[in-house]
């Protein structure tokens, strides 16, 4: 197929078109505006085309679904909680408009569409897991903008009848993830022994998933999916965020001292739990459990400093500052 993958050079994305053009070897055209979390090197090792610009600008997303696309799968996003508490204005911009602009392009062209979701949307769950029928209750303006955005994709199929797919995964982890995330963060700053900052308790539990198992979960949904259903993608494994801290200072050999437990975020979700037994059915099954992707992920990023040390010397440093009230190194 030729695809059109928006925020193709982020995190989940990037993993997408590598898997999407080594394995089944389709054509890839990448949208992506190129914020602090895509970046071109992401992609440096995969054949595709690219489109500079913005999902919620109508020329750019006319220009890349102008390149006969079979079908669109839009991962663009603002994706961390943190940055949708202090700034929420962008979320809602990229989420709800942006989600709009590219639904009408490929309603305009009659292109399937596919909206990558979270577990998020869903809100925090006690006990059990979350299926695609359980009743949205989101708690951030992140999950709160891509619940609207899942609204307006499945009132684009009840209303027009276009072929749309929603598939939300649960918390993602592996290579070429921004190190704002928990588990990048975590692993950077115990290889520098710089300190772990860990919200509250730290017993918020969250579903892992291996970045390649949602791509794959994704490209299922893509090729079998059912018009107008939704796909939860959930890991097969639930850890509370100290242990996978914990974890990961086994793993880089640091010392537990640097654990520092700091002010809980604001409306932080306490358990997060998704039931796949409807991707399964297409024959989606999560290859990676997370005792070892997560050592799989500490090699890849002690390898690949070129990719992370122009992250650590530039604009980061400031937000992480503003974040967590201590430069790094400190």
């Amino acid at each position: 197929m030729r695809l059109l993958v928006c925020g193709g050079a982020g995190f989940i994305g990037s993993n997408f078109v590598r898997i999407r053009v080594r394995d089944h070897g389709d054509d890839v055209v990448v949208l992506d505006k190129l914020t602090y979390a895509g970046r071109p090197e992401n992609l440096q090792d995969v054949e595709h085309t690219f489109v500079h610009g913005a999902i919620e600008d109508p020329e750019a997303a006319a220009e890349a679904m102008g390149k006969g696309v079979d079908a669109v799968i839009n991962f663009a996003a603002e994706t961390h909680v943190d940055r949708s508490i202090a700034e929420p204005d962008a979320f809602v911009k990229t989420h709800t408009q942006g989600t709009y602009v590219l639904l009408e392009e490929a309603r305009r062209r009659g292109i399937r569409y596919v909206q990558v979701s979270t577990d998020e949307v869903y809100g925090s769950i006690e006990e059990g897991s979350f299926t695609e029928e359980s009743p949205l209750a989101p708690s951030s303006p992140y999950s709160a903008t891509k619940a609207g955005a899942d609204l307006l994709v499945w009132s684009y199929f009840h209303t027009f009848g276009m072929e749309t797919v929603i598939c939300r995964g649960s918390n993602n982890y592996g290579p070429y993830q921004y190190p704002e995330k928990l588990i990048p963060l975590m692993i950077l700053n115990a290889l520098h022994a710089d300190r772990l900052p860990v919200y509250g308790d730290g017993m918020q539990v969250r579903n892992w998933l291996y970045v390649e198992d949602f791509a794959r979960g994704i490209g299922h949904a893509l090729e079998h999916g059912g018009a107008g259903e939704v796909y939860n993608v959930g890991g097969p494994d639930e850890c509370p965020n100290l242990e996978v801290v914990k974890r990961i200072v086994e793993l880089t050999g640091a010392d537990e001292s640097i654990i520092e437990y700091v002010t809980d975020r604001p409306g932080h979700d306490r358990r997060y739990s998704l039931g796949s037994e409807k991707i399964r059915a297409l024959g989606w099954e999560a290859q990676v459990r997370f005792s070892d992707g997560l050592p799989r992920t500490v090699d890849w990023y002690r390898d690949n400093a070129w990719w992370w040390e122009p992250i650590r010397s530039g604009d980061y440093r400031a937000y992480y500052e503003r974040q967590y009230g201590k430069a790094l190194g400190r």
